[in-house]
């Protein structure tokens, strides 16, 4: 109905607001009275402890080694292998830009004091644009060599040298820098530059196990042939070789006193090195005497303190004994 003088507009009525209501008193109460308090919750019944006997404690240790070995395997491969691969190429590159501004780079197997150069010298740096590549080549295959960077096999030239030049590199493990090199097509060129200078080659192709091997080489001319494990990550199925021709000027070869059948068996294609399998040992009895220490030290002052202790020192345990292991592991992983 429309407002009129007489008839004020009427609006809608304001909400009420409900208070509310005490709780009702318990029965039987009268005013005067201290209700009564609720009643207590039912006590909580504590658990014993669990006893373990011997065998269970057995069981108990060797199963916490056995995770802290693995945890440090797969650390040691992965995630500490590519830190210490970086720390590595630096330290070498600091190492071998020094040698190569003063022209004392190694051009054959000795230094220029004609002594053997021992594993881990850096000889050259590879440099390969269209996969990523820029390491610093080392002397040496082994496992332990490897970890490094890519390593240059000891019977053979060096890269631009008159003959054959071999260098082997990892797939997957510590850098992995020569995980793309399946990817190298024909004609694509790349550098390796040593103390005779930086030499060009250009891809001839790639080959597998039972694939032909190139035409043999020409007295005069330089071939360069880049190692790697085949396969998924870390589990190798084979190798894989690239094939490289020298396009720039061949240099003459350095002295070279190991020969294929000199050559130590830990620096072949996917070998493993045998030589510090008594380190391991060690390893293992100090990574033991720490689980039984902890063990005890749980008995005597709980898992608290224990846990805080022991926690530094079984790390260091497990990492000692998983880079002893990671040495058994092939050299191209």
């Amino acid at each position: 109905m429309p407002a009129t003088p007489d008839r004020p507009e009427i609006g809608p009525k304001p909400a009420r607001s409900r208070i509310p209501r005490a709780a009702a008193p318990p029965r039987g109460w009268k005013p005067g009275q201290v209700p009564p308090r609720p009643p207590r919750r039912p006590p909580v019944s504590v658990r014993p402890p669990v006893v373990l006997t011997a065998r269970d404690e057995l069981v108990r240790t060797s199963l916490a080694i056995l995770a802290a070995v693995i945890f440090g395997i797969l650390a040691n491969v992965t995630v500490l292998g590519q830190l210490q691969h970086i720390v590595a190429q630096q330290q070498l590159t600091d190492t071998l830009r020094v040698e190569l501004a003063a022209g004392t780079a190694p051009v054959s197997e000795g230094t220029i004091d004609k002594v053997l150069l021992t594993d881990g010298t850096p000889l050259a740096v590879v440099d390969i644009p269209s996969i990523g590549v820029h390491e610093v080549i080392v002397e040496g295959t082994d496992s332990a060599t490897t970890r490094t960077g890519p390593g240059h096999r000891r019977d053979t030239v060096l890269p631009g040298q008159a003959g054959v030049s071999v260098v082997m590199g990892r797939a997957a493990a510590f850098g992995g820098p020569f995980a793309r090199i399946q990817e190298l097509r024909p004609g694509q060129k790349f550098t390796v530059t040593t103390g005779q200078g930086r030499q060009t080659f250009a891809v001839i192709g790639l080959r597998y196990a039972g694939d032909p091997a190139p035409a043999p080489l020409t007295a005069g001319h330089s071939r360069l042939i880049l190692e790697t494990a085949r396969g998924p990550a870390f589990i190798p199925g084979g190798i894989a070789r690239v094939d490289a021709e020298l396009t720039s000027e061949t240099k003459p070869a350095g002295i070279r006193q190991t020969t294929y059948a000199t050559l130590p068996a830990a620096d072949l294609e996917l070998a493993n090195d045998t030589s510090t399998a008594w380190a391991l040992v060690f390893a293992l009895q100090f990574f033991l005497v720490i689980e039984l220490a902890a063990v005890w030290a749980f008995r005597r002052v709980g898992g608290r303190k224990t846990w805080i202790v022991f926690i530094p020192v079984v790390t260091l345990g497990g990492l000692l004994v998983a880079d002893q292991v990671v040495r058994l592991l092939p050299n191209l992983l």
